[in-house]
């Protein structure tokens, strides 16, 4: 069994904060691929569910973001789990918005949720990293990933959960190259055919013709001369 963990603060207040991106993409993803209904467990709101051959559980931590580690804790142990079958979701301030990329161990950057799941389980997990952008100075940090992702940022949002979403049997498959390339789907879709050709259609005209080349001598240009 894996378990994947959305990181978030609960309650409604929350809901639509960019700290609250990990939650999104599980919802997106129990809703996506039929789990079970959420329910209180281990400090948290959990549900289960396969993806592809993979079982698979969510968690939600109801802990407030700076205590997730205690709700990922509990879960590891009731089912005997090991850092290595964990994959945490969380918002990355060092990433674009709409940018996502998977890494395994390594530090908490200050993130206070992964600080304090480092604290309970370790840094050997696995992290899936969703871009929300950084605000420009540190001291505006706290009140950017408290505040509700702009309606401007809707459409790239809703790509980014679906993508996660597309990609989870990838991603529980231990294929990350495969989970990115379904998110980049959604969030960079090639383009059709018809508009490359319309592209090129247009780059077409937009290129001057070249000049016809003068090949004529130099007597004959003074004889045509003289008969104009």
């Amino acid at each position: 069994m894996q378990l994947f963990v959305g990181l978030g603060n609960p309650g409604a207040k929350y809901a639509k904060n960019r700290h609250n991106i990990g939650f999104m993409v599980v919802d997106e993803i129990a809703g996506h691929h039929g789990f079970t209904p959420w329910k209180s467990q281990f400090q948290g709101q959990v549900c289960s569910g396969t993806l592809g051959s993979e079982k698979v559980l969510l968690l939600k931590p109801a802990t407030f973001m700076n205590l997730s580690g205690q709700s990922v804790g509990e879960t590891m142990r009731f089912y005997k789990m090991t850092p290595d079958d964990v994959t945490v979701f969380h918002d990355e301030l060092d990433l674009a918005p709409n940018k996502v990329r998977v890494k395994m161990s390594g530090g908490h950057a200050g993130h206070n949720g992964l600080r304090s799941i480092h604290q309970h389980i370790g840094e050997h997990y696995q992290r899936v990293r969703l871009g929300i952008g950084h605000p420009g100075h540190k001291d505006r940090v706290a009140g950017y990933v408290l505040s509700d992702f702009a309606k401007s940022e809707a459409d790239w949002l809703d790509d980014v959960t679906r993508g996660c979403s597309d990609g989870a049997k990838e991603l529980a498959s231990g294929d990350s190259g495969r989970f990115l390339n379904a998110v980049s789907l959604r969030t960079a879709p090639a383009r059709s055919s018809k508009t490359v050709e319309a592209a090129a259609e247009k780059k077409e005209k937009a290129v001057p013709p070249e000049p016809v080349k003068d090949t004529r001598s130099a007597m004959q240009k003074l004889a045509d001369k003289f008969r104009g």
